[in-house]
């Protein structure tokens, strides 16, 4: 080994052994909880190695602190190098780290019997790597499921993944690595109480990784970015969405609470302890009897001068903090409450209250019940909490928007009650920009099985002496599959514009961010729904069996669209957003507000109701983005229209702006609908447009017509009655979506491979080779 001399000058010989399985561990940059254990506790056994050369492995053995670069580098070229003088039976780890240290495969005097077992038994741990493998460790696996079905794409896989991935592609990758560990394998736990403590040590996990600190300052031990929280989050939904939850309620909720409704101090006090999960917390927003009515919560904070404290109180039973989640875990909570200083009121505020003491028993005038089982997500401790008349220091106001000074006065540097309440929710929108995207990954693995499960499953035959026809290659099929497809698409890229909108924001955009978070949580997860079930049904019995993955994702993802607000509440909020800013589009501009508006409906009228327009079958023009774009806009534009006049009729009737709205509440529901897939629409044309010259340009362009065409002839009824299509484009509209379904049939597995989710993930028999 005189070629690597500086191995020998840097490292003792038992380092030098341990090189190659130390490079093995951490070849994907990732050191999995498995790797971890085996690495620390095997190591611990292995007599040859002094105490110095174990405080080295434990330090170059924490998930938090990869090897440097250099050195990594050093022990890949290291470990190259060596590898080419073994042979035969010799090429392993084991050999290999003798090679380094002594330059032969021989075991030296140094080197015990049992400690030549406790290295191999190490070997063996770490997934029986050999220096065969070595030159491909940093190759993804390719897999061999379906090859023949991606053969028949016209497109590049790893591109369209890459496309997906986005910017976060590593950290997506890092999950991914993590979560293919054997501490990770998913498996049946039917005693809730056990299904809560498994996801609770998974969370203790990612978090010993750093992966729950990620948005947290870097003075608290995170990375100071919600992009890569939202990464690892989205990812989750491949693997157990009560882990999902959970990561998203302790780093998200009750963590983000602190970071964005809190000051330096709360920072200081609360978030390292949140990140390494060594405080559990939870957010205790929503109450029994007010539901989505943030504003009518019946919990109050009164300052009580004499203490310099606040005192949290209950008033009545309905007044509890309903569906908690973490309230079984949890020694604190952020909790929502009516502020009262000097009597006066002042809105709702957050307050951090201490539930439990360091051995986890309830503290004096706390109650917490189990909400017990639920439909799904059972590894997720929801409760419900009460509060006796319980005292917190002052200093536990978090007090971003609203503080109590050391005279006991409240002030904030927003006087106006309604606009401090909307800005201090807007703080938390997070949570509607995340929890779609973890839904979207559950509706992408349904897809992976349906669409896998269906080009292999055979069913009839033309003849009795011909094959069985795959399931997939019916058109009926490919009606219930591919247009969910494409769908899923297109959320993905309208879910990336929100997301793209919200890290990126500017002072003043808040409010038209929050309207946008609404619509697109609402319209995401209703599609996560309905999209599930459909495939569940397109597997038949095989996709009731619990094996096959259908159940879980089912019940895990139904109360989505529920938590984070309620989808048809959060699309009435959407209506009333687009309201006020056509409404306030006339305040600004006046007569040219009228003048603009007539002028649309002129060019509309002679562009696109024409009765040349209205007609026009022709294929290249449906399948045209111009076409596409403005039917979705034409929609949104006559709904608000027409929205506003009947409200306006209303209310010159002399009904009170409550109630025209209570009577057009469906129209309002319509209207938001229209707004998020005109929004949803052009985010998936920019991205067909950025990916010009690309190999994966066509199929994005398939992709987008088959869901632009599939919602116009969902609408089909309603473009009708406004004369925007005659009977003639209709078919041939519907005739186009036929046509699509068939064109992407033999790029459909190839499609859901891009989502590029691991084998021990999707976790379903019926698409295992």
């Amino acid at each position: 080994m005189s070629r690597n001399p500086q191995v020998k000058l840097s490292f003792s010989p038992g380092i030098r052994v341990m090189i190659p399985l130390l490079y093995a561990a951490w070849s994907d940059r990732v050191l999995t909880p498995s790797e971890v254990k085996t690495l620390q506790e095997e190591a611990a056994q292995l007599n040859f190695l002094t105490d110095k050369d174990k405080a080295q492995l434990l330090q170059w053995s924490n998930p938090r602190r990869p090897p440097a670069r250099d050195l990594f580098k050093f022990w890949e070229i290291s470990c190259q190098e060596a590898a080419t003088q073994l042979q035969g039976d010799a090429q392993n780890l084991a050999s290999l780290g003798l090679m380094l240290a002594e330059e032969n495969t021989t075991r030296p005097d140094w080197l015990s019997e049992q400690d030549e077992k406790h290295l191999q038994q190490l070997e063996q741990s770490l997934g029986q790597l050999n220096v065969a493998t070595f030159r491909n460790l940093f190759l993804p696996e390719t897999s061999v499921v379906h090859q023949e079905e991606t053969d028949k794409a016209t497109f590049s896989v790893s591109e369209l993944a890459a496309l997906l991935d986005g910017d976060f592609a590593a950290t997506k990758a890092k999950t991914l690595t993590i979560l293919q560990d054997p501490e990770f394998q998913l498996r049946h736990i039917p005693v809730k109480e056990d299904h809560r403590e498994q996801v609770l040590q998974w969370c203790k996990l990612l978090a010993n990784q750093g992966m729950g600190a990620l948005s947290y300052p870097e003075a608290q031990g995170g990375k100071g970015d919600m992009g890569l929280y939202a990464a690892v989050f989205e990812t989750l939904g491949y693997h157990s969405l009560s882990l999902s939850i959970k990561f998203g309620v302790q780093f998200g909720l009750w963590g983000g609470s602190v970071l964005n409704l809190g000051t330096e101090k709360h920072h200081t006090k609360y978030l390292r302890a949140t990140g390494t999960l060594e405080l559990a917390g939870c957010f205790a927003m929503t109450e029994t009897g007010h539901g989505s009515n943030v504003r009518g919560l019946e919990t109050t904070a009164t300052y009580d001068s004499a203490t310099d404290e606040l005192i949290i109180h209950s008033p009545r039973e309905e007044a509890g903090k309903e569906y908690i989640g973490n309230a079984l875990h949890s020694r604190a909570a952020s909790v929502f409450a009516q502020l009262i200083v000097n009597g006066e009121n002042h809105g709702v505020h957050a307050i951090v209250v201490p539930l439990r003491n360091e051995q986890h028993e309830l503290l004096p005038g706390i109650r917490v019940i189990d909400n017990g089982y639920k439909l799904g997500l059972n590894g997720v401790d929801n409760g419900r909490i009460w509060f006796d008349q319980v005292c917190v220091p002052r200093e536990n106001l978090l007090d971003r928007f609203g503080k109590i000074t050391d005279e006991g006065q409240y002030t904030s540097p927003i006087e106006n009650p309604s606009r401090r309440f909307f800005t201090m929710l807007g703080t938390l929108v997070g949570g509607r920009v995340c929890v779609p995207r973890a839904g979207l990954s559950a509706t992408k693995k349904a897809l992976a099985i349906a669409i896998r499960y269906a080009a292999q499953r055979r069913q009839f035959a033309p003849s009795a002496m011909a094959a069985e026809t795959p399931i997939l290659d019916y058109p009926s099929h490919q009606r219930r599959l591919l247009p969910l497809l494409a769908k899923t698409y297109a959320v993905q890229f309208g879910l990336d514009h929100l997301a793209g909108r919200y890290l990126h924001r500017e002072e003043g955009e808040m409010r038209e961010i929050e309207t946008l978070a609404a619509g697109m949580k609402s319209y995401a997860t209703w599609f996560t729904t309905a999209a599930i079930q459909e495939c569940r049904e397109a597997c038949g019995g095989k996709g009731y069996l619990a094996e096959n993955q259908f159940a879980a994702l089912k019940a895990d993802t139904d109360i989505f669209t529920t938590f984070e607000g309620d989808n048809t509440v959060l699309m009435q909020l959407v209506a009333k957003g687009l309201l006020t800013d056509y409404k306030q589009s006339f305040h600004e501009d006046g007569n040219m507000a009228i003048l603009r508006m007539l002028g649309q409906r002129v060019n509309t009228a002679f562009s696109e109701t024409n009765p040349f327009a209205i007609r026009n079958t022709d294929g290249g023009h449906l399948r045209s983005t111009e076409f596409q774009l403005a039917a979705f806009q034409f929609r949104e534009r006559r709904l608000l229209f027409s929205l506003a006049q009947r409200l306006r009729g209303h209310i010159k009737d002399g009904k009170s702006a409550y109630e025209a709205g209570l009577i057009c509440q469906t129209h309002m529901l319509a209207l938001a609908e229209a707004f998020i897939e005109r929004v949803t629409l052009e985010s998936t044309a920019k991205a067909v447009s950025e990916a010009k010259g690309t190999s994966i340009y066509n199929i994005l362009r398939k992709l987008r017509s088959l869901y632009a065409l599939h919602t116009i002839e969902k609408h089909a009824a309603w473009y009708l009655e406004q004369d925007y299509l005659a009977g003639t484009k209709s078919k041939a509209i519907r005739k186009q979506v036929d046509q699509l379904c068939g064109e992407l049939r033999p790029e459909a597995v190839a499609l859901v491979e891009a989502f590029g989710i691991p084998e021990s993930l999707i976790a379903a028999p019926i698409v295992m080779d």
